[in-house]
């Protein structure tokens, strides 16, 4: 693969090109791909987040897209989960379709990150969570790459319905957001990052954000 280029990982499970297209804006070499060992070659890897849990995990394990992840990310290979990719990187997450192939009440995910991805609660607010919302910066995020020339309380957007839970090591909690609860709704660990809201859609922002991964890629 051609030097700095970025794989986007596509499972199958929808449209990608909007990802694909802002890290391109932001001067990024990206590469759309299905292929296992142009995951593990690739200088940088976005996991984006369409679909279910279930669905997702299911695909990547018989495709070999999840060795190929976790392969890369153990090679020090920069990742960015977006959304559903961010929560993938967790040990289980309780998004299920009714199916019984993995048994119990919990999907294992990718297993790089420790803790659980959960439903968020329906109560005064509605539930999926869409629109605007805001990134409170943790000390934490203070420092990560990711977050450069990024200001407290910026807003970003969000899609979903499952978030991660109080079970995160909070060492690697970046951003915060509120919504029905408080979740960590970005990370990071030495080169993975990942965030629950979506980049792609989030204006100036999140073309920053994006651009400072592009950064982190190019080292």
């Amino acid at each position: 693969m051609a030097r700095h280029q970025i794989a986007v990982v596509d499972y199958h499970k929808g449209n990608l090109l909007s990802v694909a297209r802002s890290v391109s804006a932001v001067g990024g070499d990206v590469l759309i791909t299905d292929d296992p060992r142009q995951i593990r070659e690739s200088s940088g890897v976005i996991l984006p987040g369409v679909g279910s849990f279930e669905d997702a995990m299911s695909y990547m394990r018989t495709s070999c897209q999840a060795d190929a992840v976790v392969c890369a990310i153990r090679k020090g290979v920069p990742f960015l989960g977006i959304c559903l990719g961010l929560q993938l990187l967790y040990d289980r997450g309780s998004e299920r379709n009714g199916d019984i192939t993995w048994g119990g009440e919990w999907v294992p995910g990718l297993g790089v990150m420790n803790g659980s991805v959960t439903k968020l609660d329906a109560g005064r607010l509605k539930v999926p969570h869409v629109g605007w919302d805001q990134l409170h910066l943790t000390d934490h995020g203070r420092q990560c790459p990711l977050f450069v020339d990024v200001a407290e309380g910026a807003n970003v957007y969000f899609t979903h319905s499952y978030a991660l839970s109080s079970d995160v090591d909070a060492q690697t909690v970046a951003t915060r957001s509120h919504y029905t609860r408080s979740f960590a709704s970005a990370v990071w660990q030495d080169n993975v990052y990942g965030v629950q809201f979506h980049p792609e859609k989030s204006s100036g922002t999140g073309l920053t954000i994006l651009r400072n991964f592009v950064r982190v890629v190019r080292g």
